[in-house]
């Protein structure tokens, strides 16, 4: 649920600011999460370099902080309510 509403803010803020700007501006994850918890991002950073092969931290590291963060964080709300989502049991009904 907090992937959701950080997703909708992040949103928010960016149409806002497309609006203000007369173009389409999308704040990339690494910025929003600049400003939001520097020490976090640094954390990640130094995990990824550390637990990932050199090549591969470098490549994956720019390719998943430099999406739009309401789209990041969307995304990742749905894959979270598909992982928890239970469909209703049916109850046999005779007549």
């Amino acid at each position: 649920m907090i992937a959701l509403v950080l997703g909708v803010m992040a949103g928010a803020i960016d149409a806002i600011q497309s609006i203000a700007a007369d173009a389409v501006v999308l704040t990339p994850l690494s910025a929003a999460w600049e400003d939001v918890s520097p020490s976090t991002l640094a954390a990640l950073e130094g995990a990824f370099v550390t637990y990932l092969p050199q090549g591969a931290a470098s490549f994956v590291l720019p390719l998943f902080l430099g999406q739009p963060a309401c789209i990041v964080l969307l995304a990742l709300a749905f894959l979270l309510h598909l992982l928890a989502y239970r469909p209703a049991k049916r109850r046999f009904n005779p007549r």
